[in-house]
């Protein structure tokens, strides 16, 4: 293993002039693949995630001369954790309500120093070289991270959260995917409905590859309310989407799912029936002093995974 962290691009290093607001993020997947700052770790399944990514800050604190501030999203854990990091390696965790507050200065400072188009062009090398749960473990990390700061509605989260459809979809795990493409789908028709149509076609192309007869029936049934609705409003437009929209409908009614068109209102905007991302489970509220994150001053830190 290498002793340093430092990307192939400088261009994720944190300056030395950067705000106090900036921090670093870092995200643990349920299958444990771990991210720090927009890199996949390489962990060779040594170490457990909490320690490469202490190890991975720590290694960022000394870059800059001084503590650095990070917030975990551990998916193992359902946990969001937030660490104060300092140059010896040592690191302590605080609660939600000492953090600093969300708001426009500091998600413009953390991702003026991070910027995530940078991340995506990451994803995209990837996908390119069909290391394919490598992009997709990133586009994970950069929606949860966006939609944490955000807001699942932001323009920036319900992108990264397509581009991790897409990724779903080319592994051919199409529950996940289809249940992505939804919520864009379900926030686009409730805030943007002109751009809807797409999203609503991604979805159901995920959608016509599940196997499952009840999640055909309870997903087709949202799509065929969203096809309904821009019908209604005369946005079914392409002769692609019309095609679309009637698979929807001879595939429920071949099955018997269909619901007739008095059970089907089309939602007015701002009226959802359901949570717009019903995906993203709950993260428990941050605690101090949790212990996986947490080290004594002097504590010598283990060599730093490669990142990728």
């Amino acid at each position: 293993m290498t002793n340093s962290l430092t990307p192939r691009d400088k261009g994720n290093l944190p300056v030395l002039s950067a705000p106090p607001l900036v921090r670093l993020d870092a995200y643990v997947a349920e299958d444990g693949s771990t991210v720090v700052n927009g890199h996949l770790l390489e962990m060779g399944g040594r170490r457990p995630p909490n320690e490469a990514i202490l190890d991975a800050v720590a290694m960022f604190a000394r870059t800059v001369g001084s503590p650095v501030a990070a917030t975990v999203i551990d998916r193992m854990a359902q946990q969001v954790a937030r660490l104060r990091v300092y140059p010896d390696g040592s690191s302590r965790t605080i609660a939600e309500e000492d953090d600093l507050p969300p708001g426009i200065e500091r998600t413009t400072a953390e991702e003026a120093a991070f910027p995530p188009l940078a991340r995506v062009q990451r994803i995209v090398q990837h996908a390119q070289r069909e290391e394919l749960h490598a992009a997709f473990v990133l586009a994970s990390a950069l929606r949860e991270h966006l939609t944490l700061r955000r807001g699942a509605e932001d323009e920036l989260s319900l992108e990264a959260r397509a581009i991790e459809a897409y990724l779903a979809y080319q592994r051919d795990d199409y529950m996940v995917s289809t249940v992505l493409a939804l919520t864009v789908a379900r926030i686009r028709c409730r805030t943007d409905l002109n751009r809807a149509a797409p999203e609503v076609a991604r979805a159901t192309a995920a959608w016509e590859r599940l196997l499952d007869e009840g999640q055909v029936a309870t997903r087709g049934q949202e799509l065929l309310r969203m096809w309904e609705r821009l019908s209604e409003e005369g946005l079914l437009l392409e002769p692609s989407h019309q095609a679309m929209a009637r698979a929807v409908r001879a595939r429920l009614d071949q099955s018997g799912r269909s619901l007739p068109p008095a059970a089907t209102p089309a939602l007015p905007a701002g009226q959802d029936r359901e949570p717009l991302a019903p995906e993203d489970k709950p993260l428990k509220p941050t605690r101090r002093g949790l212990r996986r994150f947490t080290r004594r001053p002097g504590r010598p830190t283990e060599s730093a995974p490669n990142p990728s």
